[in-house]
This record gives structure tokens, sequence and C-alpha cells, in this order.
């Protein structure tokens, strides 16, 4: 039997907003909304231009409601004279768990995953084409109260378990001037950059957490989005932007 699985009225959250004051209440629909992940780094080359691109979803009408993007950094071309200052070892060992799933073909940057799966289109200057006609999953709900957090999923079908959540902090308007390496004398400008990244046990649908404290960027955004274990593709995802 399928169990009925209820969020807040809407009047009731905006009631308790109003009381908390700063609290921010972001609720994904009941398809699966598509992230859209580019693995970059300061030290690559290739990865400016890429980064130019996903700022330009900053305008999109699409942002948070259809596609959540994120920029990880890897810290694996650090090597070759630059460190990159947002680069994170397990941004670069879940790419390569994209690799191992069969997500993607290879580790390499930049790399795009759309909803779970490679894309390669933005080296041919294709449009990004989101998936359609996704199956129903249900609502991820996310309230943000200062740096508090708490997340509600109510399922329309019955989850796979042990769902697991993943909680970022996003950057944006980051201006980052490189001296050494590939990217020498250039500054690079940063959007959708993962501050970063904590993952979440839950008790049954419900999750809490506290955002880590990270002031870079002249706006931020916080995303939220759920994993299968062994499984780096979002079941599903919410975000917005946090407001100053």
């Amino acid at each position: 039997m399928k169990k009925t699985w209820q969020l807040l009225p809407a009047a009731l959250l905006l009631a308790s907003a109003v009381a908390q004051g700063s609290a921010q209440t972001f609720t994904s629909a009941e398809q699966p909304t598509n992230v859209l992940e580019l693995y970059t780094s300061q030290g690559c080359s290739s990865c400016p231009p890429a980064e130019k691109w996903l700022s330009s979803l900053t305008q999109s009408p699409d942002l948070w409601k259809q596609v959540i993007p994120l920029a990880f950094h890897v810290d694996y071309w650090d090597y070759l004279g630059w460190k990159d200052p947002f680069a994170n070892k397990s941004y670069s060992l879940r790419q390569r768990d994209y690799a191992r799933s069969g997500g993607t073909s290879s580790v390499y940057t930049p790399g795009f995953v759309v909803a779970g799966h490679e894309w390669r289109g933005w080296f041919q200057n294709q449009p990004l084409r989101l998936p359609d006609k996704q199956q129903t999953v249900g609502k991820l709900q996310l309230t943000l109260n200062g740096r508090e957090l708490n997340a509600a999923f109510a399922p329309e079908q019955t989850p796979p378990q042990g769902l697991t959540l993943y909680v970022a902090r996003l950057g944006f308007g980051i201006d980052t001037k490189i001296a050494k390496g590939e990217n020498a004398g250039k500054t690079i400008k940063h959007d959708f950059v993962v501050l970063s990244l904590q993952q979440v046990a839950g008790d049954g649908n419900h999750w809490q957490s506290r955002l880590p404290d990270d002031a870079r960027g002249t706006r931020q955004a916080v995303v939220a989005w759920l994993g299968v274990p062994g499984q780096p593709a979002p079941y599903q995802a919410v975000g917005g932007w946090i407001k100053p």
C-alpha cells in the first residue's frame, strides 16, 4: 500500500518564516531537479571558457527550478604549479566515482555531468538539453534559518534505502588572479563554486545540520540533494539564493 506523505501547507510555512525572521524555505518539484556538475580547475587552461559559460546560467529563468549548476574544483592539476584554493580531494573522488559507475567515460577537465550522465555538448557549442519525462520521485524541502538546516523528503513512491543528504554552499562573483601554472596572468571569474560540501545522515526522511560559515563571494546560495548509496547521481535536489 502506498504511504501518503505531506509537506507543510504553504500558509504554515510562511507563518513559520515570519516567526523565525531570516528563515528561508526551498521546495523542489515532484520530478527530479536536474543537477549540472562542472569539474574544473584553476590549473587547467581549458577551464576558463567552461566557467564563463556556467556563469551565464545565473541569468537563466530555469535556475533552481529546472537546473542546479555546481562547480566542483578538483585537485589533481595542482602539481602543475598553481594550487587551486577551491579544490578539494573529495570533489576529485566524486568525479572518479562517476567514471567507476559508468556515468562518465573518464576523468578530465572541464568535465560536465547532467542528471548523472556525461554531457559533451558544450565542446560542440550545443545548447544545454535537460532530460524530460522523468519519473516522479517526490518533493525535497530545505529550510535555512541562519546557519541551521532542516531537510525533509516527501516521497511519491518507496524511496531507495539509505538516502543521504548532501549540502553544498556556493559562492558567486569570485575573481581570482592566477600567478602560476597554465593560466598564469589570467583573472578568472567564478560562479556556482562549491565552497563546502557536507554529507548528512538522516533520521528516516528528515535531516538536520549546520551550514559552514564561508563568506567568499559577492553572493551565495545553498543546494541540497539526496544521494543513493554507491551512486553519485543525485536522486532529488533543491536550492536557491541565500538572503544577505
